[in-house]
């Protein structure tokens, strides 16, 4: 029988957002976030562990948040192992001069000119990201063939997940706990042929 699918999104960065920065300092911003680890006070709800205990495999993301996420979220009780194909999807300062904004509202301003292709230099942009998604739900679905799967990453990336497993590869979500907020989690099951074949909706929420 084909196991679960689960997408965690990490704890709360140990990072100040109560400040205001201009664009370029948001790129600055952002790279201090992608070194940081949790705060310290931090921890996943009873849920979240009791998934993992269930799971055949647990993965994360290389970046220190999604590190940290697992090992509280495993307590300790295994390595969880990582790989940069789980890494949250770009977010290139916009080319936006003298306003000062939240890293919050940056965020929202740089996914958005992301979304519309704006990727400078060597930042992977949009189409790439979701070929990058295809090949993490080829991961995971291989994985799920030994029982549950749970996958510690990012908030955009698993947004990204959720809408290829449930549109691209007719896995339902069978659970959704947190909205998108930190130590959020969704949880996927492959759909039965019979609902696959009557066109049965895979996504509810």
């Amino acid at each position: 029988m084909v196991g679960r699918i689960i997408t965690a999104r990490h704890g709360r960065p140990n990072l100040d957002r109560n400040v205001r920065i201009t664009a370029r300092e948001y790129g600055d911003w952002w790279a201090r976030y992608d070194e940081s680890g949790l705060y310290p006070d931090e921890e996943p709800p009873r849920s979240l562990i009791d998934a993992a205990a269930n799971c055949e495999h647990v993965l994360c993301s290389t970046l220190p948040r999604a590190i940290e996420t697992a090992d509280h979220i495993v307590e300790g009780a295994r390595i969880v192992p990582q790989d940069a194909l789980f890494v949250e999807a770009p977010l290139p300062p916009p080319p936006v001069p003298w306003i000062r904004l939240r890293p919050g509202t940056w965020g929202v301003v740089s996914r958005t000119f992301w979304f519309l292709g704006y990727a400078p230099d060597e930042t992977e942009n949009h189409v790439a990201a979701w070929r990058r998604v295809s090949q993490i739900a080829d991961r995971l679905i291989d994985l799920s063939a030994e029982g549950d799967v749970l996958l510690c990453a990012h908030g955009y990336l698993n947004w990204m997940i959720d809408r290829h497993m449930c549109k691209k590869r007719r896995w339902a979500r069978v659970d959704h706990q947190g909205g998108n907020d930190y130590w959020s989690w969704r949880a996927y099951e492959m759909e039965a042929p019979e609902s696959q074949a009557n066109g049965k909706p895979a996504v509810a929420e």
